[in-house]
């Protein structure tokens, strides 16, 4: 059982953003339905406004606010003054962008202490070459597709089978780290509901256990795709009961076997199917 926030956050099916000087939107992205929201640093802010952003960050988080923050990336000016920042109660969650190494990550994990999860948020040829290594550092809590810049970096035109090696690779490195499943990354259309969904289905079925939002309109697309639906789950619970009743031996269920494997499968549909939020 997942118990603590800073745990809770890295199995969300829907990470919300919402700009860190944009005060007057926090609560509203709280209130959204999304499983986690991110106060975003980064590219949302202007340069300008990245002091007032950190101040209005500040302001806004309480001891149970759970929230995640979006830190500028670490060879930044700004980044140290958000790494203090996240030290404080009611950050369950420090997203890295650019993540380049595993020292990226273990550094940062030193500076905001134990209780605070790291996402690692992999937008960029280096870190997609040093993602196994991300991935198996003890303080990476997830990692997270970066798609827009990782496009940008590597020349790449398109979102679709252009990046499918791309997301393969972060879906093996988590599962080989025994991380959960890797959240893909946003989806650029706010009105268009039928790309959101087709986005976050092809992600689910390669392996993604979640996707990041730029609108709540996107939230309960996403959240309704990552979650097993009712026959999923019955299917799911009579092999968890057939199993049992077999005391763990294969058996036979319509016609098919269970074995192992297929019990695996329904314990993880059931598992998905009771995401607790922070």
């Amino acid at each position: 059982m997942i118990s603590t926030p800073s745990a809770r956050v890295t199995r969300a099916r829907s990470y919300l953003f919402v700009p860190g000087d944009r005060p007057d939107r926090f609560r509203k992205a709280f209130d959204a339905g999304a499983d986690a929201v991110i106060l975003d640093l980064e590219d949302s802010v202007s340069s300008n406004r990245k002091s007032a952003a950190r101040d209005a960050i500040d302001n806004f988080v309480a001891a149970d606010s759970h929230a995640i923050v979006r830190i500028n990336a670490l060879d930044t000016e700004w980044a140290a003054a958000d790494i203090d920042l996240c030290r404080r109660p009611g950050i369950s969650a420090v997203m890295i962008p650019k993540a380049q190494s595993a020292s990226d990550v273990t550094d940062v994990a030193a500076r905001v202490g134990g209780n605070v999860a790291i996402l690692a948020l992999i937008e960029t040829a280096k870190g997609m070459a040093n993602a196994h290594a991300i991935s198996q550092t003890a303080a990476t809590g997830r990692l997270v597709f970066g798609t827009i810049d990782f496009q940008l970096d590597l020349g790449i035109d398109g979102d679709d089978w252009e990046l499918l090696y791309f997301r393969s690779l972060l879906v093996l490195a988590s599962r080989c780290a025994g991380l959960p499943p890797p959240c893909d990354g946003v989806t650029a259309s706010i009105d268009d509901d039928m790309a959101v969904a087709t986005d976050a289905r092809r992600s689910q079925r390669i392996g993604f256990g979640a996707k990041l939002c730029i609108h709540p309109r996107q939230v309960p697309l996403i959240n309704r795709v990552f979650t097993p639906d009712v026959d999923a789950r019955a299917w799911a619970q009579r092999v968890l009961d057939a199993s049992a009743s077999a005391g763990g031996s294969a058996v036979a269920l319509d016609g098919k076997m269970i074995d192992r494997p297929v019990v695996e499968r329904a314990q993880r549909i059931i598992d998905a199917a009771h995401i607790e939020k922070p």
